[in-house]
């Protein structure tokens, strides 16, 4: 029977992996604003899911490889390890590497056939099982290429000159700024839509828009993915934990607050401070942000307005409630959402943004305290 199998194992690896259709997965997108006070979520995918066939066995790896994605993600299923046996997910130089045991773990998201492992960043995914046992990978998540991404339809919540930068770029020049970034991490969606969300507080805490997710299944939090050089293409170590739970979302003020698996793996990335008090037309502000899964930038300045820099543009406007949202041309795209805007002056949160269409909102943070004060 073994050896059945290990023939079935090395016909399936040398069979051509066959791309299957985009699956249509719920958006986590920004939602422009529109006059009659409706805010419609438009489509936008980040990456695709792909049927494969694959498996693996003792000595036997699976090489899964997409040229030129920016991410690879597999489905892991019919798993079967014998004690003391494991099976590793990878990269190709085993930088980043994921141990699983029969029961998945902490970075596994478990299905009705198996789970869905930490995605690879990278083009590359390596499935190796150490020890007694097997499994098969039968379907994958991957990011777009460069190309699938410049395909998309062109943002409309850019302002006219795209002003944000990586966040490396101000690391001498805006310290203060800069420090802010770390606590601010990319969201994979079931392994296709994104969204941004930060730190708050000193505990185990995040936050990020109702309209993001509000459930916790399947949402990868990225800390770090940013670029090393500014104006690069190469990204930093990345750490990535699950989201654990949903502690309270609500709809009309468009948030979420949720915790993370792991939490001492990222708990040095510190966190941000929400500010109590209404923000102010003129202040100068600052978002910082993963728009469209591009790895972090920091949105400082605004070659629209007279100082150079993001400013708050109006305060108490329409947003998914009634007078909740401030405005602002500081630039956004699709995986803005959830993203920290913060005050230049006390360098608080003072708004969650959620909404594009130039002018940009967010939901103001001293109506969201309130009601997540008590759990923070």
């Amino acid at each position: 029977m073994r050896r059945i199998l290990q023939l079935l194992a090395a016909v399936a690896l040398a069979t051509p992996v066959l791309p299957v259709s985009a699956m249509a997965l719920p958006d986590a997108k920004e939602v422009p604003a529109v006059a009659n006070g409706v805010q419609p979520q438009a489509a936008e995918e980040v990456g695709t899911e792909e049927k494969v066939t694959a498996l693996v066995y003792p000595a036997r790896t699976a090489t899964i490889s997409r040229p030129g994605a920016w991410y690879v993600k597999v489905h892991l299923t019919e798993l079967t390890l014998l004690p003391g046996a494991e099976i590793t997910v990878s990269n190709v130089d085993g930088t980043e590497v994921y141990r699983y045991t029969a029961d998945g773990g902490l970075t596994a998201t478990p299905t009705e056939t198996g789970f869905w492992a930490m995605s690879i960043t990278g083009d590359t995914a390596v499935v190796t099982v150490h020890g007694r046992g097997w499994a098969a990978v039968d379907k994958i998540t991957r990011g777009f290429t460069a190309a699938e991404f410049a395909a998309r339809p062109q943002p409309m919540s850019v302002c006219g000159t795209n002003d944000w930068r990586d966040v490396v770029c101000f690391r001498t020049s805006n310290p203060t700024e800069y420090a802010n970034t770390r606590p601010v991490a990319r969201l994979l969606r079931n392994g296709s839509s994104l969204c941004t969300g930060w730190r708050v507080g000193p505990n185990n805490r995040m936050l990020t828009n109702n309209h993001c997710f509000t459930s916790p299944t399947g949402i990868e939090v990225w800390f770090n993915y940013d670029c090393t050089t500014c104006g690069g293409t190469v990204a930093a170590t990345t750490t990535k934990v699950l989201a654990s739970q949903v502690l309270r979302t609500n709809v009309a003020l468009d948030y979420t607050l949720f915790t993370v698996n792991n939490f001492a793996a990222i708990q040095g990335f510190g966190s941000i401070t929400l500010d109590t008090r209404r923000p102010v037309v003129g202040e100068q502000m600052y978002i910082v942000q993963h728009p469209g899964g591009q790895m972090k930038k920091l949105g400082l300045r605004d070659s629209s307005t007279t100082t150079g820099f993001c400013q708050v543009r109006a305060v108490g406007v329409n947003g998914s409630s009634a007078g909740a949202d401030i405005s602002y041309m500081c630039d956004t795209i699709g995986g803005s959402s959830g993203s920290v805007v913060m005050s230049r002056t006390t360098h608080r949160a003072i708004a969650l943004h959620h909404f594009g269409g130039c002018p940009n909102q967010g939901v103001r943070v001293e109506l969201i305290e309130p009601q997540i004060r008590s759990l923070l």
